[in-house]
């Protein structure tokens, strides 16, 4: 990639030779690599350079001023970008190029870069996190049908116990009237035999007495 920097040599405008000695000048303290192109003295770089900015970037009266500052084809911007990517601190942004490592820039891409990666990390992290009910989901309705089975087989068995329990309770109702039956048939076989032995005994007396 070759750095294009449109300039005037032969300007009579004391900015404008300002504003290209300081593009040059950070470009060169920066070691980077670039073309210096004369508009002034050759008529297809002016053509070029005229060209080739966009339209939203040209002022009112349609002409660009050097400096004008490239990537190959790509149009980079004028000396005020320029100085502002110089003030942040993202010139090699600016120009399109990977800083070096160990400047600034370099550093402040790898911060950035470690709080993206970081987020998009956690995006993941959460994006496959699987809640605790979900993965125990089956699990916890085998347990539960588990348990409503047991519980269900204890209410029948406390269903059976006591419908025995009531079978027992019925049938000691049905036997104890029977006992007491049979108390009262005792007692009045008893009176029957003593009234045959007091019959027996007053029979014998009128007979010993007709005897006399």
């Amino acid at each position: 990639m070759v750095i294009k920097v449109f300039l005037a040599s032969s300007s009579g405008s004391t900015a404008i030779k300002k504003k290209q000695q300081d593009v040059v000048g950070f470009l060169e303290a920066l070691k980077v690599d670039y073309t210096p192109l004369d508009i002034a003295c050759n008529e297809d770089n002016r053509m070029w350079m005229r060209q080739n900015v966009p339209e939203d970037k040209k002022p009112a009266n349609g002409i660009p001023l050097p400096p004008q500052i490239f990537n190959e084809e790509s149009y980079c911007g004028d000396y005020d970008t320029f100085f502002d990517a110089k003030e942040d601190n993202l010139v090699y942004t600016f120009l399109g190029l990977p800083p070096p490592p160990g400047s600034k820039e370099a550093e402040q891409a790898d911060k950035d870069n470690i709080v993206e990666n970081g987020t998009h990390a956690e995006e993941n992290l959460d994006d496959t996190i699987v809640p605790v009910e979900d993965r125990n989901g089956d699990s916890n309705k085998e347990v539960k049908q588990a348990t409503d089975e047991n519980e269900e087989g204890e209410g029948d068995e406390e269903e059976q116990e006591g419908a025995a329990k009531e079978e027992t309770a019925e049938s000691v109702g049905d036997e104890a009237p029977t006992v007491k039956e049979e108390e009262e048939a005792a007692v009045e076989e008893t009176d029957e035999v003593t009234e045959d032995t007091e019959g027996q005994a007053e029979e014998e007396e009128e007979q010993e007495e007709e005897a006399e």
